[in-house]
């Protein structure tokens, strides 16, 4: 969908991007920012915790992917990587994902599901 995006060989390299991430940190607190403000009917921007980020990951099994010593701060990158790659890729699109988040009370399980439909949409 994206031209200047690179094709990735695996998961790990899309989770290891520290371009991805980059772009992937502004994406996911723009979509939790739209999946909070449909909820609360009003206007809300938030920024995701990394530590919520980094457990979803841990969640969804796509810790194993990253290096043993990987910290919180960029396993909860690895997640905005692969949340943002497949938005780029036309896998998820923007009202999907909002949808994904506003179905749960709790972030880490709606981030959760959406990191595992990423990975499954990816076919990896």
């Amino acid at each position: 969908m994206y031209t200047f995006i690179q094709p990735f060989a695996n998961l790990r390299e899309i989770l290891t991007s520290h371009k991805l991430a980059a772009l992937g940190d502004a994406y996911v607190n723009f979509l939790y920012s739209l999946a909070i403000s449909k909820k609360s009917g009003e206007p809300v921007g938030a920024k995701v915790d990394s530590r919520l980020l980094a457990e979803a990951l841990r969640k969804a099994g796509l810790r194993e992917y990253l290096p043993s010593r990987t910290d919180r701060h960029k396993q909860a990158d690895a997640a905005e990587a692969l949340i943002v790659y497949a938005w780029l890729k036309g896998l998820i699109p923007l009202e999907e994902g909002v949808k994904i988040l506003e179905r749960y009370e709790d972030a880490v399980e709606g981030f959760c599901d959406l990191l595992i439909l990423a990975k499954k949409k990816l076919g990896l």
